[in-house]
């Protein structure tokens, strides 16, 4: 799958594989396994923001990966997210869409959605909310046997 599909069709929260399409080279080649892990991994969808235009510039479509927290004593120090726009390279595929059930605490930041927090429940998902405080916070309940799209359509 391409970029451009990740960006048009797979809902928020969903569990995202991406590739270069290279082997991955032995561990003892530390360089060229470090540039590798770069363009090989796993992330889940948290964001997607339309292309925008101005008087002398263009920039497409783009959707950003939550890679990882890194931190030590429930404390996270680090927040790896990656950005990729419509026209990467990469090759894309869906390892988990969102289950059914889940509770998805979302934010409208500058325009654009972001996924902040998936929980078990709605009972959850506030609690969650309670201990986190963030401004224009809503709560979604992924659909029963439906994924929700981009453009309000389902799959």
């Amino acid at each position: 799958m391409n970029a451009q599909s990740i960006y048009d069709a797979v809902p928020l929260g969903s569990l995202v594989r991406f590739s270069n399409g290279e082997p991955r080279p032995p561990a003892r080649f530390s360089r060229k396994l470090k540039a590798w892990t770069n363009d090989n991994g796993v992330g889940r969808l948290v964001a997607r923001e339309p292309a925008r235009e101005g008087a002398s510039f263009r920039y497409p479509a783009t959707f950003t990966l939550h890679l990882g927290n890194y931190g030590s004593e429930g404390s996270i120090i680090m927040v790896v997210r990656r950005t990729y726009d419509v026209d990467s390279p990469l090759e894309f595929e869906v390892d988990e869409y969102p289950r059914p059930g889940d509770a998805h605490v979302l934010a409208a930041m500058s325009g654009r959605v972001e996924l902040l927090h998936i929980a078990a429940d709605r009972a959850a998902a506030e609690a969650w909310l309670a201990t986190n405080r963030y401004s224009n916070a809503r709560i979604e309940i992924v659909g029963l046997g439906l994924h929700s799209l981009p453009n309000g359509s389902e799959a």
